[in-house]
C-alpha cells in the first residue's frame, strides 16, 4: 500500500478571532525582546488607534486587518531569522538597533520605522539572503 500524501495545512483564517490574538501575542513578544516604545510597536503594526492598541497589548480587541497581519508576519519572519543567524538570543534582539550598511547606516529598525510595509519587506529580504535561506 502507498504512503498517503501529507495533507496540506489549511489556510490561516484571517476571520478567526483566534488567528488575531495569536498574531497579537507573537508580536508584543517581540516588541518587548527588542525593546521597543509604544510608538514604535504602533507604528510597525501601522498605527491603529492608541485605544485599540493598548487594549490589543492587554491581550483584548478585536481581529487584526489583513494589512496587520501582514505585518506581524514580516516581524515574525525577521525574528526568526536573526534567531537563526545569531546563537546568541540577546545578541540577536539587539542586532535590529545596530547601525548597518545595508540600511544606509542606520538601523534595521530605523528602516522599518519607514512606516511602509515595504520597509518591513525591506528588512527580510535582507536577513533571507544573509542567512542563504537557511531555516
Amino acid at each position: 500500500m502507498l504512503p498517503q500524501p501529507t495533507p496540506e495545512p489549511a489556510p490561516l483564517n484571517l476571520e478567526d478571532p483566534r488567528a488575531s490574538a495569536v498574531a497579537k501575542r507573537a508580536f508584543f513578544k517581540i516588541a518587548d525582546l527588542w525593546g521597543l516604545s509604544s510608538d514604535d510597536a504602533r507604528l510597525l503594526l501601522g498605527q491603529p488607534g492608541r485605544s485599540t492598541f493598548f487594549s490589543w497589548k492587554k491581550g483584548q480587541g478585536g481581529s487584526l486587518s489583513r494589512d496587520e497581519f501582514e505585518r506581524v508576519s514580516y516581524v515574525l519572519g525577521i525574528y526568526k531569522g536573526l534567531q537563526v543567524l545569531f546563537p546568541d538570543n540577546p545578541q540577536a534582539d539587539a542586532w535590529i538597533k545596530k547601525a548597518n550598511e545595508a540600511f544606509g547606516g542606520r538601523s534595521a529598525l530605523e528602516r522599518m520605522l519607514g512606516g511602509n510595509v515595504s520597509d518591513l519587506h525591506a528588512v527580510r529580504t535582507y536577513i533571507e539572503q544573509v542567512r542563504g535561506g537557511r531555516s
